[in-house]
């Protein structure tokens, strides 16, 4: 599985952006670990779109067709 790349600091950010007063750490980490893991499996479905086009590049609606 490739390195996590969203940082902390973001969940904490979603989090409070929606309304939370205060966030602890255990639940940034949940958060970021099940948006990784939505992102990976978007990312595979949109290579696979990619692919299937015939193309290299993944574009924007490949990620989109993919989220569906």
């Amino acid at each position: 599985m490739a390195k996590r790349l969203i940082p902390l600091a973001a969940m904490g950010n979603i989090l409070k952006n929606s309304g939370a007063e205060r966030v602890s750490d255990k639940a940034k980490a949940a958060l970021k670990n099940i948006l990784e893991e939505k992102a990976e499996e978007i990312a595979t479905a949109a290579i696979r779109l990619a692919m299937h086009a015939g193309r290299k590049t993944v574009k924007a609606p490949d990620i989109k067709l993919a989220t569906k």
